[in-house]
């Protein structure tokens, strides 16, 4: 996994407009099947996890679990980011294509 290109990509997505984070955007960005990927922090509590995961499963929206939540709020401009949301099919295959590295 290369953590560095991740979160410049992040950084560069939430520039382009393409990242919904917080509880009430990422939700809407799922459910309207706008979300191409869901992040979750991996230090979030277990009942938020279970949420996000619940639902990307039901909307079948790729998930991933990586860095705390101050790394995923900072590279977006964000104080502290437990989910986020990426809605463009481009910077969602160059995350997950640097995630599987």
């Amino acid at each position: 996994m290369n953590e560095h290109a991740i979160l410049s990509l992040l950084g560069l997505a939430q520039k382009a407009g393409k990242i919904s984070s917080g509880e009430l955007s990422v939700e809407k960005s799922v459910k309207s099947g706008k979300a191409k990927l869901m992040i979750i922090a991996s230090d979030s509590s277990d009942a938020t996890k279970k949420k996000y995961r619940d639902m990307s499963q039901y909307y079948q929206v790729p998930l991933y679990e990586v860095f705390t939540k101050q790394q995923l709020g900072s590279c977006i401009g964000k104080e502290y980011r437990a989910a986020l949301t990426i809605v463009e099919q481009g910077f969602s295959n160059a995350i997950i294509k640097a995630l599987l590295q």
